[in-house]
């Protein structure tokens, strides 16, 4: 029974750093990566669709992404959602290819981009400790409906916290390696 609240528990803290790490990869930082592409929707043909289902997106340098469209005629459409997106980037095209340039962040730039990252990841720090406060409710309801004793419930919470600090320090891990990248000039 404990061992079942645990596990579920921490497969909650675990999508909370999937999530995270998600979220993160779309921060522009000074590099090119098809991720910061992802959220970027299109309407194509009346119906919202994610750019790399309409087109091939490569990094052929460190700071350009390339976007080779499949149909033709769906690069206007894409043009327009990039210029929409609050990814701030002008696209050139060439007809066939829609290029994006990245521009170095300045140093302001990169400290609100650490701000943001900061922010981010005391949501996912918010997610995995409701998770164990879920799990901690959950095993004080089992122990007061005595289907475990006073003593497993208390070793259950034990665990828990000790899942609950090195799921938080593996958030924070993440969140470190991402301010790297960032600060990283």
């Amino acid at each position: 029974m404990v061992d079942e609240i645990i596990a579920d528990v921490e497969g909650r803290m675990k999508k909370a750093i999937e999530h995270l790490r998600h979220d993160l990869a779309v921060v522009r930082t000074g590099r090119a990566s098809p991720a910061l592409l992802e959220r970027v929707q299109v309407d194509y043909f009346g119906t919202p669709t994610p750019v790399n289902q309409l087109a091939t997106v490569s990094v052929p340098e460190a700071r350009v992404l390339t976007i080779q469209p499949w149909d033709r005629s769906s690069l206007p459409a894409i043009e327009r959602a990039i210029l929409k997106s609050d990814l701030g980037i002008t696209p050139n095209s060439d007809g066939a290819v829609i290029r994006l340039v990245l521009p170095q962040p300045t140093q302001e730039r990169r400290k609100e981009l650490v701000r943001q990252l900061h922010k981010r990841t005391e949501e996912a720090r918010v997610a995995i400790r409701n998770a164990r406060r879920d799990g901690v409710e959950k095993l004080k309801q089992t122990e007061k409906d005595k289907r475990i004793s006073a003593d497993e419930s208390k070793r259950g919470q034990d665990r828990l916290q000790k899942v609950t600090d090195k799921m938080i320090g593996e958030a924070d891990e993440v969140a470190r390696a991402k301010e790297h990248e960032i600060m990283t000039v």
